[in-house]
């Protein structure tokens, strides 16, 4: 492919884009770096699936830590999770029918001291031992109770002392504002239960926070939460691609609609590949995948959500730079 045609379907999907060939068929497509789903439940969805629809790296938001530190072995895909919610007594998800009892802590005590039942440090700790990349909190006003600031801010403190990110659930009036005062270093969803205020999207997007999309999820107000990302991408804030997958019936794997629905608020072309190409919170996603979509480039980036569909997941060896 000459020089400049390269230069154009970088500009469209890319640094990481290249047109490539896939042995031994010899098959033309373009290879890209492995994609990962930001949020995933592995213990609601059919983790192969996720391999088989174009998803290398899955991060688990909220499950039994002892389960995810055996399942994170195997090869693919290249797990990294949250360990258990981290909530208040009785706050969300506690209760739920999908939200077994060993994925939710319950945080009583801000007590910096470790060993502490019920303490803010004794269960980051926990789900740090167990390997966790990230630590999950619950700041879900309209699902029941929630942790107060002090012991937010004691499982901020006691995750980045373990040098761990905090990602926050925020759902009802002020959660948001309080994950941003409180320092938490991403949002599991767009929020999308309140408009937020231009200058409290402001200062999340200067202050690095990430948000992950998750803006397809059953019963959201997509108006709100597309609304709200689309503000946090003009102030310059970090989208991830998340679906939430376990959260109602989809196939595993690249979810499209997420793809449009992020193209819709904003996010296009380079950005949105982006999103799924980031590995957050891991430094990379395991050595020897890449992705690789056969056929043509799309024309354009509004055809490069339905493109992706066609995404998969490949050993690096099989691809070689097609320089025809």
């Amino acid at each position: 492919m000459p020089g400049r045609d390269v230069e154009a379907l970088q500009a469209l999907l890319g640094p990481g884009a290249l047109p490539s060939r896939r042995r031994p068929a010899a098959e033309r497509g373009v290879a890209l770096p492995p994609l990962t789903d930001h949020h995933v439940h592995l213990h609601l969805i059919d983790a192969a699936a996720l391999v088989r629809g174009g998803i290398a790296g899955a991060v688990d938001l909220g499950g039994d830590p002892a389960l995810l530190a055996r399942r994170a072995a195997a090869r693919m895909p290249h797990v990294a999770y949250a360990g258990a919610f981290l909530t208040a007594p009785g706050g969300y998800p506690f209760g739920r029918p999908w939200a077994p009892d060993a994925i939710v802590r319950a945080v009583t005590s801000a007590d910096p001291a470790p060993g502490i039942a019920g303490g803010a440090r004794t269960c980051v700790d926990e789900q740090a031992d167990a390997g966790a990349s990230v630590i999950k909190v619950s700041l879900n006003a309209d699902g029941g109770p929630v942790i107060d600031d002090p012991a937010l801010d004691a499982v901020v403190s006691a995750a980045h002392a373990r040098g761990l990110p905090v990602v926050a659930h925020v759902e009802g009036a002020g959660t948001t504002r309080r994950a941003v005062e409180a320092g938490v270093d991403a949002l599991a969803h767009t929020p999308f239960t309140e408009v937020l205020d231009p200058g409290l999207v402001a200062r999340a997007a200067l202050a690095g926070q990430r948000w992950i999309s998750t803006l397809s999820i059953p019963g959201i107000d997509a108006g709100i939460a597309g609304a709200n990302l689309s503000a946090f991408v003009d102030a310059g804030g970090r989208v991830l691609y998340g679906t939430d997958l376990g959260n109602g019936d989809r196939p595993a794997g690249i979810v499209v609609q997420e793809l449009v629905a992020l193209h819709r608020a904003g996010v296009r072309g380079p950005d949105l590949l982006a999103t799924l190409t980031d590995p957050w919170p891991l430094a990379r996603i395991g050595a020897g995948v890449a992705t690789f979509v056969a056929g043509p480039p799309p024309p354009d980036a509004d055809a490069v959500p339905e493109w992706l569909a066609g995404a998969r997941v490949v050993p690096e060896e099989e691809l070689i730079r097609d320089e025809s």
